[in-house]
């Protein structure tokens, strides 16, 4: 098995590709170690210490680590927890994924947000996948767009400016009801 790795916008996160499918629907998040409970993948990363985030993709696995950890040190052992992990023929999440996508909206704005979630889902999440997070939809409430920054884009140095210049802008174009967008933790 070849494990490619690839930087990620955020300095503190690195993205891992194993050749393999990783989650067959949706996205995943252990934000610490604690919530990793369902998940073998992302209880062997953690299991290396230094390790502060997974979030699991489709064909991708993105790692954040603490501040005072190298990534030349940490590296050589997350790709060997994957490999493991790999060769122990265990799923990535046992059961379903629960933070596999967009929260539900019931509301009078239920036209608006559903063009929201389809930009979304069409111009944001693929590009934010690149860069091995995910960007789902929190809520809408009198213009305000809320949106949950996972996986590389959670704590990235550059991540304002995605949500400002970027998705808010497209937002914006698309859907005048659309006045701001807001990460939500």
């Amino acid at each position: 098995m070849f494990i490619q790795t690839e930087t990620t916008p955020n300095p503190a996160t690195l993205k891992f590709l194993p050749g393999e499918i990783v989650l067959d629907n949706g996205t995943a998040d252990f934000p610490s170690n604690d919530t990793a409970a369902k998940s073998p993948l992302a209880r062997r990363i953690f299991a290396v210490g230094g390790v502060t985030g997974v979030f699991l993709g489709r064909d991708f696995v993105t790692v954040t680590k603490a501040d005072d950890q190298p990534w030349d040190h940490l590296k050589p052992s997350i790709l060997g927890a994957i490999m493991e992990h790999y060769q122990s023929g265990a799923p990535a999440v046992e059961g379903t994924a629960e933070n596999a996508g967009h929260a539900s909206h019931d509301g009078p704005d239920g036209e608006i947000v559903t063009q929201i979630k389809e930009l979304l889902d069409t111009r944001v999440r693929p590009a934010v996948a690149q860069d091995g997070g995910d960007i789902t939809f929190h809520g809408f409430d009198r213009g305000v767009v809320y949106l949950h920054m996972q996986g590389a884009c959670a704590g990235c140095p550059s991540s304002t400016l995605t949500l400002k210049m970027g998705i808010e802008n497209l937002l914006r174009h698309y859907i005048p009801e659309v006045v701001e967008v807001r990460p939500v933790a």
